[in-house]
């Protein structure tokens, strides 16, 4: 069976695409920094595809009858598009002692590094938690939080 016209509009288009966006569009390359750290940069990507096409019909019926015979099938119009929107997300920080940490670009970093510093302030805690008992009382002046 043949092909239909609107297949070929679809395939054109998702091969564009697919060609646009690879794991080098989310993941860049990493630069190194003369401390011996590396930095990658790290984006979103979103992408859209649309296709869409009718057969028209003709009015002329002889006309109608000899393309059927012929195999040509009704007049096809039709179109097809997409569109990729890459934003930066953050760098990811390999320091050269091996310490891995996310540095966000976005206006809710301040969300972000506080996660990243529970970890620490709950050892923190539980360490003047830990001091407090053993010694009876608990001491916040030794402690930077």
């Amino acid at each position: 069976m043949q092909e239909h016209p609107i297949q070929g509009l679809m395939k054109t288009a998702m091969e564009n695409i697919k060609e646009m966006v690879d794991v080098n569009t989310i993941i860049g390359d990493p630069v190194e920094a003369p401390d011996g750290s590396l930095i990658i940069p790290v984006s979103r990507v979103s992408f859209g595809f649309a296709a869409g096409g009718s057969e028209f019909e003709s009015s002329d019926e002889l006309e109608k009858k000899s393309k059927k015979e012929e195999g040509l099938g009704l007049p096809f119009g039709g179109g097809s598009g997409g569109g990729v929107t890459v934003q930066p997300v953050g760098f990811l920080i390999v320091g050269s002692t091996g310490q891995v940490r996310m540095l966000p670009v976005d206006r809710h970093a301040m969300l972000d590094r506080l996660m990243d510093m529970a970890p620490q302030l709950l050892n923190q805690v539980q360490s003047l938690i830990k001091n407090g008992i053993q010694n009876n009382h608990v001491d916040t002046t030794n402690y930077q939080i």
